[in-house]
C-alpha cells in the first residue's frame, strides 16, 4: 500500500512561497554587468588607442557618436520587437548581437573599423534595457518593480567597477586586442544559461502557486498589444522619453569620458584608474539599489506611486547638483566623492524613471515606450558626445560639461511632473486586428 501525502501537506506545499523571481533578477544583473564591461572597455583604452591610431578628441567622439546613433535607433526597434516576441527571445537575441560586436573590436585596425564595431555593439545593446524591463514587468508586481529594476540596474555599476580592474591587467599582459577577446568569450557563457532558465512565471515549473499569485496580484490587463499610433499620442510616453533625453547623456558622459577627465586632471593612467573608478561606481551601486528601495519603501508605508516615485527622484536630483564643481575639486578623492554621489543620484533617478511606463501603461505598451525613451536618450547622448568633443578641443576643461550634468535631473523631473501630474493609470484601447 503506497503512502500518499495528506491533503494538508499538499496544500502547504502548494501555498509555500517560492522566490524564483529573484533568480531572474540575478540573470538580468549579470547581463547588465557584461553589457557595461563591453560598453566601457573602449573608454579605458582611449589613451592607448589614440596613440596607436593617432585619434583626435573628435575622432574618439565620433566613435562614441555612432555607437549612440545605432543604440538610439535600435532601442526604438527593440522596444516594439520585445513587446511582440517577449523578453526571453528578445533579450537573448540582443545579447548575442552585442557580444559578437564586442569580439569584433579585436580585429579592427582603423577608425572606420572601430566605428563599425561600435555601431553593431549599439544595435545589440539597444535591446538590453527594453528586454530587462519587460522581464521585470512579467515577473514582479508594481510595488516591487522599482526595487527589482534597481537591483538589475546595479549590474551596470558592477560592470563599470569590474572593467578598470580586469581590462588594464589584460591589456598590459597580452595587448588591447586580448581585452576584447577574453571579455567577449567570457560573456558569451551567459547566453545558454538565459535560454535554459527563463520562461514566463505562469509557465515556469519552479514557481509555486503562491509566488505566481504574488506576481500577478495587480489587476489583470486584457490588452496584450497597443497600437503604436496610440502610444505616441500619450503624454505619459513623452514624459518618460523627454526625461530620458535629458538624463541618459549624463551617464554616457561619465562612462566614456571619466577616465579621460581623471587622466588629464590628476595624471592617472591605465595602471592607476582602478581605485578611483571602483569607488565612483560602488557609490553608483548604492544609489541604484537605494533609489529603488526608497520608493518601494514609501509605497509600503501607504504613499501613492506618484508621491513615492517623484519624491525619490527629487532627492536624487538634488544630490546631483554639486557635480557642477567637480572640475574645481582640490584633490582627486574629493572629485571622486562629488562624482560618485552624482552617479549614485543618476542610478537612483533612473531606477524610478524606468518603472514609470509600467506604473501607468498596459504591459503591451511598456516595451514600445521604453524603446521610444531609449531612442531619445541615445539622441541626447549623441549630442553630448559632440558637445564634449567640442568643449575639450576648444576650451580644454570639463567645467562646462559638469555644469550641464548638475541640472539635468531636476529639469527632467519638472518635465515628468508637468506631463504626469498625478501618474494615474491610462486606459487605452487595444490595437486594431489589422495592425
Amino acid at each position: 500500500m503506497s503512502i500518499r501525502p495528506s491533503e494538508a501537506m499538499v496544500q502547504t506545499a502548494t501555498a509555500r512561497m517560492t522566490k524564483y523571481r529573484w533568480v531572474i533578477v540575478a540573470l538580468l544583473f549579470t547581463a547588465m554587468t557584461i553589457n557595461y564591461i563591453d560598453r566601457q572597455a573602449l573608454g579605458l583604452m582611449k589613451a592607448d588607442l589614440s596613440d596607436e591610431f593617432s585619434w583626435s578628441e573628435q575622432d574618439y567622439a565620433n566613435a562614441i557618436f555612432w555607437f549612440q546613433a545605432a543604440y538610439a535607433a535600435s532601442y526604438l526597434i527593440w522596444g516594439r520587437v520585445i513587446d511582440r516576441i517577449g523578453a526571453r527571445w528578445g533579450l537573448g537575441i540582443a545579447f548575442a548581437i552585442w557580444q559578437v560586436a564586442h569580439l569584433l573590436h579585436a580585429g579592427m585596425r582603423s577608425l572606420t573599423g572601430f566605428i563599425f564595431a561600435r555601431a553593431l555593439l549599439g544595435i545589440g545593446e539597444g535591446g538590453g534595457f527594453p528586454g530587462s524591463i519587460k522581464a521585470v514587468t512579467e515577473w514582479f508586481p508594481k510595488k516591487e518593480r522599482a526595487f527589482a529594476t534597481g537591483l538589475f540596474n546595479a549590474g551596470t555599476n558592477v560592470g563599470a567597477i569590474a572593467t578598470p580592474l580586469i581590462v588594464p591587467v589584460i591589456v598590459l599582459t597580452w595587448g588591447w586586442q586580448a581585452a576584447f577577446i577574453v571579455t567577449g568569450l567570457g560573456g558569451l557563457l551567459w547566453l545558454p544559461i538565459w535560454f535554459l532558465v527563463y520562461k514566463r512565471p505562469q509557465d515556469h515549473p519552479k514557481v509555486s502557486e503562491a509566488e505566481l499569485a504574488h506576481i500577478t496580484q495587480d489587476p489583470e490587463e486584457s490588452i496584450e498589444k497597443v497600437d503604436w499610433r496610440v502610444i505616441v499620442r500619450l503624454r505619459e510616453t513623452w514624459a518618460f522619453a523627454v526625461a530620458k533625453f535629458l538624463t541618459d547623456p549624463i551617464w554616457w558622459m561619465f562612462l566614456f569620458w571619466l577616465p579621460d577627465f581623471l587622466g588629464k586632471q590628476y595624471g592617472l593612467d591605465l595602471k592607476s584608474f582602478g581605485p578611483p573608478l571602483v569607488a565612483i561606481y560602488l557609490l553608483s551601486d548604492v544609489g541604484s539599489v537605494g533609489g529603488g528601495w526608497l520608493s518601494s519603501r514609501f509605497m509600503q508605508r501607504g504613499w501613492s506611486i506618484n508621491r513615492a516615485r517623484k519624491t525619490t527622484m527629487l532627492v536624487c536630483g538634488l544630490m546631483a547638483l554639486p557635480v557642477a564643481f567637480a572640475g574645481q575639486a582640490s584633490s582627486l578623492w574629493l572629485a571622486v566623492l562629488i562624482i560618485g554621489i552624482a552617479t549614485a543620484a543618476h542610478q537612483g533617478f533612473s531606477a524610478n524613471l524606468y518603472t514609470l511606463p509600467s506604473d501607468v501603461l498596459p504591459r503591451g505598451a511598456v516595451g514600445t515606450v521604453i524603446g521610444i525613451g531609449g531612442m531619445l536618450g541615445g539622441v541626447g547622448g549623441m549630442l553630448m558626445s559632440k558637445y564634449a568633443g567640442y568643449v575639450l578641443d576648444k576650451i580644454g576643461n570639463y567645467t562646462p560639461i559638469f555644469l550641464v550634468c548638475s541640472v539635468a535631473y531636476l529639469l527632467a523631473l519638472t518635465v515628468v511632473h508637468v506631463l504626469m501630474p498625478r501618474m494615474t493609470r491610462v486606459q487605452i484601447p487595444a490595437a486594431p486586428a489589422a495592425v
